[in-house]
């Protein structure tokens, strides 16, 4: 999988919104090149709630286990929920594996889960895990809507 293949994806999903930050938009200089995913059907960044999932290209400060700075390297971060992350979750293995389900290294707590360089083997599960964020996304906006 590639990031456009990830990305084509998600906005096929329905009321999404791709806020991918580029040089002079505002966002912090460290998030060029990333992807932040909103269930955003009026196409505005919601303001109270997180990506329900994200593509990083690079090592963050506190959050370089995935060993982000080879080339090429990208980690798809997923907020499935509680049943998927321990449906899914692999904790005591390294984050930096590719095409590999793992918790989140930083964000695992919150049950997120991580893919690094997603392929041949985890595409099918990605993709099952991303609907399934959406959904989530989509029943939390529409539960604070009415």
């Amino acid at each position: 999988m590639t990031i456009t293949d990830i990305i084509d994806y998600i906005r096929g999903l329905g009321g999404v919104l791709v806020l991918s930050p580029t040089e002079g938009s505002g966002h912090p200089e460290l998030s060029l090149g990333d992807h932040f995913f909103y269930y955003a059907p009026d196409g505005e960044v919601p303001t109270r709630t997180q990506p329900f999932a994200t593509i990083v290209t690079k090592d963050y400060p506190g959050d370089d286990r995935s060993h982000l700075d080879r080339p090429g390297a990208f980690r798809v971060n997923i907020a499935a929920g509680k049943q998927a992350f321990l449906d899914h979750a692999r904790p005591d293995t390294d984050p930096s594996v590719p095409d590999t389900v793992h918790a989140h290294p930083v964000y695992g707590a919150a049950s997120w889960l991580a893919v690094v360089d997603p392929a041949e083997r985890t595409e099918a599960t990605v993709r099952a895990l991303l609907r399934t964020a959406h959904e989530r996304a989509r029943a939390r906006v529409e539960r604070h809507a009415g």
